[in-house]
């Protein structure tokens, strides 16, 4: 099993089908992959200022690190162009409150499971 779990969202958009292929190479047949991630909009997505978008979904926090908001669409096209099979693919929006501060979050995350298939 591989769990990743607010990883892939770290790595540039470019290096996602390469890092998602080579991980899956480890996987016996019958072996799952957990995925969970930001989803296109979550609230920390939105809060991002001018200046921090490096392009389209992929933007640079302020302490360097940089995160990518992502769809199901485009997790199902990396997972399976690696050649695992769909168990689950949601999406979990969830409602946040402070009450304390009075703030209400919006979060996105998109949570996945694969499998690889007994033959290939």
């Amino acid at each position: 099993m591989i769990t990743m779990i607010f990883v892939l969202s770290a790595l540039n958009p470019d290096e996602m089908a390469h890092c998602i292929k080579n991980l899956s190479k480890y996987l016996k047949p019958g072996g799952h992959f957990l995925f969970r991630d930001y989803g296109r909009y979550d609230l920390a997505q939105l809060r991002f200022k001018n200046g921090r978008c490096l392009s389209d979904n992929f933007y640079a926090r302020g302490d360097g690190t940089k995160v990518y908001f992502t769809t199901q669409d485009e997790m199902d096209k990396l997972f399976t162009d690696a050649g695992l099979e769909k168990v689950q693919n949601t999406i979990d929006r969830r409602l946040q409150v402070n009450r304390a501060r009075k703030l209400k979050m919006y979060r996105v995350w998109i949570q996945c499971k694969y499998t690889k298939p007994l033959t290939n």
